[in-house]
């Protein structure tokens, strides 16, 4: 039909602070002007839980007047001045009896975001005691648009689709998404990609997570050109819960545990020396604690030493008071329905040790703690990595953000932990994921457009990746391809000196050549020699009258130039046009190698990354699916899985 650009089948994409904030040096003194409240964000997710203190409307005026949103009231839904609109989607037709037929959130995850993006400043919060402190948002006073197009079951492409239409006519500035597929498609495929680009051509920012499947080269998703493609980063904090035997031995362990065992010794056991016979279940299964594995009359009153990583329920179900995990610990914590904590192999091993060799051995685990990471920001390793899967001479992600351990607002009737049955109600949760990390980079982002209304989304873009900070590459085997141009740093970004900006026309060009990368990437495969030229404007948004200097940081043995090597400005907003050439030897199966270029006044710093690599051959991602098996599964539940040995996690 006349006007129809694509049809495509609807397909089911997956769901991928507060210290946080503070830790990027965006603290309080610096958030909350009257400008923000003109800023609207809007997030593509699960719902929000229009009652928590995070958005509340105290102190704030009437939205814009370019706002032409709606508010969906079904299920007593109500918007204020805060929350500006809600509406909700499901051409799926498919409701849990959990779940609410309106904007109302009942899987937490949209609450997390939209309340790590902008919400109001909240005292007192913490996650039962844990993480206390302020809890809030980028822009405190920025508006809160929620489009819920999330679901048990997932989110449907024709739900996106809607969602994004819907949002850049209601008159959003930002728009978040904190979701993706799990694979690879071209970008007119991929509703999200579409939905951006749309946005774009009407001045809007995309945000979007890139993904929980690292530390797997070429994972990373919503790799698109023209929209913020964000990873994940630790801050300086993690959880720590400490596991104390009766033989004095003590193990730190990784784990948000809010329980306090009422005291200082309880029975412990092996799950191995607990199997279910009566189900034909030995130790060898028994061992990892998955539900139904376990003799209740063994575990009963006791603290159970568990050999897998998993979410507790198989100890629970069984009268058991608390589990001590033994497996590979992650750089992120996991929160369970019962007292809990992660202790390395070779502590479990120690720990299996006493209980074989004590006749009536003891142990607890005691209530968590904070302890202060002196070596974030660290890339956590289930952050999606580049290199970028569809075109590989544009470099993704585009920046790292905190999506490790970050409290914010929560839906009450969602689970509190990694087990979908935990009956607890909390108002803040503590999770991780790229989820978590996309909207402090649309908190960001709506930052700089209030100090900047009528900047574009390019230059919003190029301002936060410009003066990014840089990241260690001896901590991070994948240099860029993990934290692309380095860690966020919204203060800077307001005033990055230089803009570099890219529009719809010049976004058709690139898609209309998309032949060349296909052509670059069968030369590099085969070890031709390093080549390329890449010509960039730069707008300046500094000073009236400026000169940059270039500067080139070259990883041996690259050859680069930039020409012209100086440019001048009179006046604000003026375009100047420099050109990078690229050369070097055959390199094969060669490491990263990173370069930067950076342009200086004397007063601003603006640095881009240049990446150089050999592309390898690509191979399909691997399918998981879980049932109780005869040997350690691969596990793809909510929020933790095993992939070849490696921990996954984050949501």
């Amino acid at each position: 039909m006349e006007g129809v650009v694509s049809v495509l089948p609807n397909s089911i994409l997956n769901l991928h602070t507060t210290r946080s904030w503070d830790f990027m040096g965006l603290t309080q003194t610096h958030v909350g002007g009257s400008q923000e409240g003109d800023v609207i964000i809007g997030l593509l997710d699960t719902g929000i839980w229009p009652e928590a203190e995070s958005f509340s409307d105290d102190g704030i005026g009437p939205p814009p007047a370019k706002w032409k949103g709606i508010c969906q009231s079904e299920n007593n839904i109500t918007c204020n001045n805060k929350l500006i609109g809600a509406r909700y989607y499901n051409s799926m037709n498919q409701y849990d009896v959990t779940e609410f037929k309106s904007p109302r959130d009942s899987e937490g995850h949209g609450t997390h975001t939209a309340s790590t993006a902008a919400g109001r400043i909240v005292t007192g919060a913490s996650y039962y005691g844990l993480a206390e402190g302020v809890a809030r948002g980028g822009v405190p006073n920025a508006r809160i648009a929620m489009y819920k197009v999330c679901w048990s079951f997932g989110c449907s492409t024709a739900d996106i689709f809607a969602a994004f239409d819907d949002a850049i006519a209601d008159g959003v500035d930002i728009i978040s998404v904190s979701l993706g597929f799990n694979g690879h498609r071209q970008y007119f495929e991929d509703p999200i990609a579409v939905g951006a680009f749309h946005a774009m051509k009407y001045g809007i920012l995309t945000s979007n997570s890139a993904g929980n499947s690292g530390p797997e080269p070429a994972t990373v998703a919503n790799y698109s050109p023209w929209s913020l493609t964000v990873a994940a980063s630790t801050i300086d904090r993690k959880f720590v819960s400490q596991v104390v035997l009766g033989n004095g031995q003590t193990f730190a362990g990784t784990a948000i545990n809010s329980f306090v065992l009422n005291g200082t010794s309880f029975p412990l056991t092996w799950g191995g020396d607990a199997p279910n016979v009566s189900a034909g279940v030995d130790s060898e299964i028994s061992r990892y604690c998955y539900p139904h594995t376990l003799n209740s009359l063994k575990t009963e009153g006791k603290i159970v030493l568990c050999d897998t990583l998993f979410d507790g329920s198989g100890v629970l179900i069984t009268n058991g008071i608390g589990t001590i995990i033994n497996d590979l610990v992650p750089d992120y914590a996991f929160s369970y329905p019962l007292p809990t904590t992660l202790i390395s192999i070779e502590d479990g091993a120690k720990a299996l040790d006493y209980i074989k060799s004590t006749e009536n051995p003891t142990g607890t685990i005691l209530f968590g703690e904070t302890w202060k990471d002196v070596v974030a920001p660290r890339v956590v390793s289930f952050s999606s990595r580049g290199r970028n899967p569809i075109t590989p001479d544009i470099l993704k992600p585009d920046l790292t953000a905190p999506g490790v351990d970050i409290l914010a607002a929560w839906s009450p009737v969602a689970p509190p932990s990694i087990y979908g049955k935990d009956t607890r109600s909390v108002k803040y949760n503590i999770i991780s994921g790229t989820s978590m990390s996309c909207p402090h980079a649309s908190g960001a982002a709506a930052y700089v457009k209030a100090a900047h209304p009528s900047w574009g989304p390019s230059a919003i873009k190029s301002a936060l990746m410009t003066t990014a900070s840089i990241m260690d590459p001896r901590r991070h085997e994948d240099a860029e391809f993990a934290y692309g141009s380095g860690h966020i740093n919204p203060l800077k970004a307001v005033n990055p000196g230089l803009v570099f900006e890219a529009f719809q026309e010049d976004y058709a060009d690139f898609l209309c050549n998309q032949g060349y990368n296909t052509s670059m990437l069968r030369l590099v495969t085969d070890g031709e020699q390093i080549t390329g030229t890449f010509k960039r404007t730069v707008t300046n948004v500094g000073s009236p009258n400026s000169t940059y200097s270039a500067s080139v940081d070259a990883a041996a043995p690259l050859f680069i130039e930039v020409v012209p090597s100086y440019l001048t400005f009179t006046a604000v907003g003026e375009k100047k046009t420099f050109t990078v050439y690229v050369g070097g030897p055959k390199i094969i199966q060669q490491p990263i190698l990173s370069s930067s270029i950076v342009w200086e006044d004397g007063e601003h710093i603006v640095r881009t990354p240049l990446v150089v690599y050999t592309v390898l051959p690509s191979t399909s991602s691997p399918s998981y699916s879980y049932s109780v098996p005869s040997k350690k599964p691969s596990f793809e539940g909510s929020s933790l899985y095993h992939k070849n040995g490696i921990i996954q996690g984050g949501i």
